[in-house]
């Protein structure tokens, strides 16, 4: 049996429990759109962000951004028109194409890119990069383990950032600068992308994530794999809720061995599916 029917059953009953829930009646809805592996949009109303929009490398397990939706996205076809900033986790090739996200810059001229050192280094590493018009957009945010967070505003956005080690820490990737983005959209929405967080309540600074709750999380599906972990988004990043990211769509045995483990827990698994955020659950800190 392949994968992807494994991963189908496995979550074929969330995505309804998650649709109810994620139900939002009031005029101006804001959405999540999932693209592939870490990739999802997020719009409120005519403010439209990306989280780990462009890559080419699934590493034989993650989902890729369909190339349909890939052109769609560089030909600005609704709902993938009017991006106003893409935010980059970490410098890994199943989250980050620099040569993509480059061309997709000089494509749109009124986007703003928000991406650790590593990434920015990259991108600046390309044979004659045409630095005019397209690097003054570019934001580095440069954080090492254990600095305080960063806060700036962008028009309607609130952009705050922290580095949190990448899975595998501290043996494997300690050096990876993995951002978690919290964006607040009009100063209603706010949103929570890990990038590929490890799991260890150590790394989360509680005053950070004390200030400000998320409206919806979108973590690498480890952080939902045990109810502790859910527990902790709920009670220490202050998670209404989570949709999981970054979800394995080709390895049979190792989504079966968890298909008990992930049993109720919402999950991106097809690129083009979307979850609105409950207006219900927006309010003011």
């Amino acid at each position: 049996m392949s994968g992807k029917p494994i991963l189908v059953v496995a979550t074929a009953m969330v995505f309804g429990v998650g649709n109810v829930a994620l139900c939002a009646d009031d005029h101006v809805v804001s959405r999540a759109h999932y693209l592939g592996n870490g990739g999802v949009m997020v719009e409120r109303g005519d403010t439209k962000i990306l989280f780990d929009p462009l890559f080419r490398e699934d590493y034989g397990f993650y989902d890729l951004v369909p190339r349909d939706l890939e052109r769609a996205l560089f030909a600005a076809v609704p709902p993938w028109d009017g991006i106003d900033a893409v935010f980059i986790s970490h410098n890994h090739d199943d989250h980050f194409d620099p040569a993509l996200i480059l061309s997709y810059m000089q494509a749109h001229s009124d986007v703003e890119l928000y991406a650790p050192a590593q990434a920015v280094y990259e991108l600046h590493q390309l044979d004659d990069p045409p630095k005019d018009g397209v690097f003054g957009r570019v934001h580095t945010v440069s954080l090492d383990y254990g600095d305080p967070p960063t806060r700036t505003e962008m028009n309607s956005l609130l952009i705050e950032a922290v580095r949190i080690p990448h899975l595998g820490w501290p043996i494997r990737n300690s050096n990876v600068e993995n951002i978690a983005f919290r964006i607040t959209i009009d100063d209603v929405t706010t949103v929570t992308h890990l990038g590929d967080a490890h799991a260890d309540v150590a790394h989360f600074e509680a005053s950070h994530w004390n200030e400000r709750r998320t409206h919806l999380a979108l973590p690498p599906y480890w952080l939902l794999d045990t109810p502790e972990k859910r527990e902790f988004l709920s009670t220490h990043i202050h998670a209404d809720y989570s949709v999981g990211v970054h979800v394995p769509s080709k390895i049979a045995d190792k989504l079966a061995a968890r298909r008990i483990e992930l049993q109720g827990v919402d999950l991106f698994t097809r690129p083009g599916e979307t979850r609105n955020i409950p207006v219900s659950q927006i309010r003011s800190e």
